[in-house]
């Protein structure tokens, strides 16, 4: 079954898509997630280059991406170093998600439909990205990948995804 052109993702709460939802502008996906740049091979110094970010996706009403906030909380490295702190890589990130949640007019959780989009921060690739593969692969099925949160959405088309 082809991708369709909007995508449903099923607001979960207490869960990976707990903070998605409707607003007076229209959609929004938020997460808290680390990444590595694309393409990196690892190796010594990994804890310098896995990053945790804070993403705020909006879309209009329709699911059509409209702007991005992604911001950097720190590295690995440094939360190993402070793990229980106040002012831990960890406990900055929650804080910048909730200013941003708080900054969406009529927030309301729940179940939204967007459109695939993708665009690249820091060498790190985000967004809603399809993969498609020709009919005479056996056994692939196209999907569509949420970046860098690595959450999978495929036929039924319901909202549900997979890790």
């Amino acid at each position: 079954m082809a991708v369709p052109e909007i995508i449903p993702i099923a607001h979960e709460p207490d869960y990976r898509t707990s903070t998605i939802g409707r607003f007076n502008g229209g959609q929004f996906l938020a997460s808290v997630t680390y990444a590595l740049p694309d393409g990196f091979a690892m190796g010594d110094g990994w804890e310098e280059q896995k990053r945790l970010f804070v993403v705020l996706h909006k879309f209009d009403h329709d699911g059509h991406h409209q702007e991005s906030d992604i911001w950097c909380a720190g590295t690995w490295a440094e939360q190993i170093k402070r793990p229980y702190d106040e002012c831990s890589v960890v406990a900055r990130a929650e804080a910048r998600l909730a200013d941003v949640l708080a900054g969406l007019a009529e927030r309301e959780y729940c179940d939204i439909a967007i459109q695939p989009f993708q665009l690249t921060v820091d060498g790190v690739v985000f967004g809603l990205i399809t993969e498609c593969h020709a009919e005479d692969e056996d056994g692939e099925h196209d999907w569509a990948e949420l970046y860098p949160d690595r959450l999978g959405f495929s036929a039924p088309w319901n909202g549900e995804y997979a890790t």
